[in-house]
């Protein structure tokens, strides 16, 4: 019986001994939590130019965070994903990859960068690797921004009146007329792009719907947002609901970094 206490003792007290030290392994190698995000890019999207962002940037810096705004040639997805890289490759730590429009295609491929921790859709394209994009959105209502289309020299931009009503429809006439004074023009060639990588696939993401977009269908939106999974607000906002309505997409980026609001 004295045999069997102290095998039971012994046993027991390996077991403890075990416990222990898997706690202490354990102890050892749990990281801490990492600290909020403080590097934001933001990638502009079609008919527009780095300027879009501008009622966001002075918020986000206010914040704390430091932002840097892409300039897209418009003139390739690889043209528009290098600019991108080349502005990540800037960054000293972790970021927050923001894209409007055209650039949810822009990030999604460019977002598989490794300093890349979460992505922000804003009204944004989120194709999956190697669809075909225009043959999804060929399924939903087609938005009345298209008809304004004006092509030349193998590039197209919106013409005045589907910019103003269609585009920006909500944004003062006189803050329109200067962000269409210096919209970018986009290769005839370039939406028929392709991805190879769904970065939205491997990050968190978030998305912020418009709920009057007219250059983009809401329902489509909708769609991309419940596909990735991502958090999702809703703004009754037009096209560029980053100037009609910065501090929310202001809040749902800072949201994504992890920082208090």
């Amino acid at each position: 019986m004295l045999n069997k206490r102290n095998f039971i003792r012994t046993t027991l007290a390996g077991v403890a001994t075990m416990l222990l030290a898997n706690i202490a392994i354990a102890q050892e190698t749990v990281k801490p939590v990492s600290a909020p995000v403080k590097n934001v890019v933001l990638v502009h999207g079609a008919y527009a130019d780095g300027s879009s962002w501008s009622e966001v940037i002075v918020r986000l810096q206010k914040a704390g965070l430091h932002v840097t705004s892409v300039q897209n040639p418009l003139s390739s997805l690889a043209d528009d994903v290098d600019a991108t890289r080349r502005i990540l490759a800037l960054q000293d730590g972790p970021t927050i990859l923001v894209g409007h429009s055209w650039a949810g295609t822009v990030i999604s491929e460019a977002g598989v960068d490794s300093k890349v921790v979460g992505l922000v859709y804003v009204a944004a394209r989120a194709p999956d690797a190697g669809e075909d994009y225009a043959a999804l959105a060929g399924t939903f209502p087609p938005a009345p921004a298209g008809a304004g289309l004006v092509k030349s020299g193998g590039y197209a931009q919106l013409n005045e009146e589907a910019f103003l009503r269609d585009f920006a429809g909500d944004i003062d006439p006189v803050k329109a007329k200067a962000m269409y004074a210096v919209q970018g023009r986009v290769s005839e060639t370039l939406f028929a792009s392709r991805t190879t990588q769904a970065a939205w696939r491997s990050k968190p993401t978030w998305y912020a719907v418009s709920t009057n977009d007219r250059t983009t269908s809401p329902q489509l939106e909708r769609f991309l947002a419940q596909r990735m999974k991502a958090r999702t607000i809703e703004i009754a906002s037009s096209h560029v609901s980053m100037l009609s309505h910065p501090d929310e997409i202001t809040n749902l980026i800072l949201e994504a970094a992890g920082q208090k609001h």
